[in-house]
């Protein structure tokens, strides 16, 4: 099989690893705990040789799509789970068709209903269920009658939507901070194993870890807003964590979590986040979403430096429309 058209920004290893596959489907996935349960319930349902994974960040979505979009899909499917719609995917999604590939798609965040029927148009199958994580979709999709798919959905909506009420969520969803404990995750969900010698190592070190890093944040947030009481923070590792410990601490509505590009996490008591990224090139779920303030050179250094920005006040006007 020939390697597929080098895409811009594309990793031509990555390229050539996808036209010389051989397992049948290839499942294209966010990179947190939810996207480490769906690929876990995608190899319960097709086997490990019988899924190629992709981990991807919300910004490099549209160019893995059209990554894969560009090889050959002989009749194979692209399963995407747990990334929202994009503008560009359209044409990627149309591209992935004519070139032979089924397109499902399995998403809990937000769509516009117009964003819903542009998709909807070019995939075998569109399933959107905002009241579970994507985990859930694909376990109720893929693994209906498999006990064990069940209660790795259970597990990971308890983290992804913060629930909070299963210890074994919070364990994870703090050793899936570091991007190389993914597949191993991943391997002990399929054989129904939730926690190990690995994993309660590595979540010991990151909970001293992120303990320093979420203190460091709080020393530095800046809180202001009138309808509501809205923090800035620095990242240095950990947002939802960090996100949660500001809010505990100092009883803040909203929360964003600025890194040093000015891409942010943004989380909110008030069902907005998702409206208020979407004004900063962003979206995501009406309590968690993020976005970016589009740093210049000069601000990124007025950032490192004070931990101020203008953006304060143009997130607070926009946060207080709504």
């Amino acid at each position: 099989m020939p390697p597929s058209k080098k895409q811009p920004g594309a990793d031509p290893g990555l390229s050539q690893a996808v036209a010389s596959r051989t397992a049948h489907v290839v499942h294209l996935t966010h990179n947190d705990l939810d996207a480490v349960g769906a690929d876990a319930i995608h190899r319960m349902k097709y086997g490990t040789d019988g899924v190629f994974t992709i981990w991807s960040s919300v910004g490099k979505f549209p160019s893995l799509f059209s990554l894969v979009a560009s090889s050959p899909g002989n009749g194979d499917t692209l399963s995407i789970s747990d990334l929202g719609y994009h503008r560009d995917c359209e044409s990627i999604t149309l591209k992935a068709r004519t070139n032979g590939w089924k397109v499902e798609w399995r998403d809990h965040h937000r769509w516009r209903e117009d964003e819903v029927q542009r998709i909807e148009r070019s995939v075998d199958l569109l399933h959107i269920d905002t009241s579970v994580c994507g985990t859930g979709i694909v376990a109720r999709d893929l693994a209906p009658d498999t006990p064990l798919a069940g209660e790795v959905a259970r597990v990971v909506c308890d983290y992804d939507l913060w629930k909070n009420t299963d210890p074994r969520s919070a364990v994870l969803g703090k050793v899936l901070q570091r991007k190389k404990n993914r597949e191993h995750v991943r391997d002990c969900l399929v054989s129904g194993i939730f926690t190990d010698e690995l994993i309660e190592r590595e979540y010991a070190g990151i909970k001293s870890e992120m303990d320093d890093a979420m203190d460091r944040s709080l020393r530095r947030a800046t809180i202001i807003g009138t309808k509501y009481r809205i923090a800035f923070a620095p990242l240095y590792g950990y947002p939802s964590e960090t996100a949660h410990y500001i809010r505990d601490r100092k009883k803040t509505d909203i929360e964003v979590i600025i890194g040093k590009d000015g891409k942010f996490s943004l989380r909110s008591v008030p069902p907005i986040s998702h409206l208020v990224a979407r004004e900063f090139r962003g979206g995501g779920h009406p309590n968690a979403a993020g976005g970016s303030f589009n740093f210049t050179v000069v601000e990124r250094f007025t950032w490192w430096l004070f931990k101020k920005s203008r953006h304060f006040a143009e997130f607070v006007r926009a946060a207080e429309l709504h």
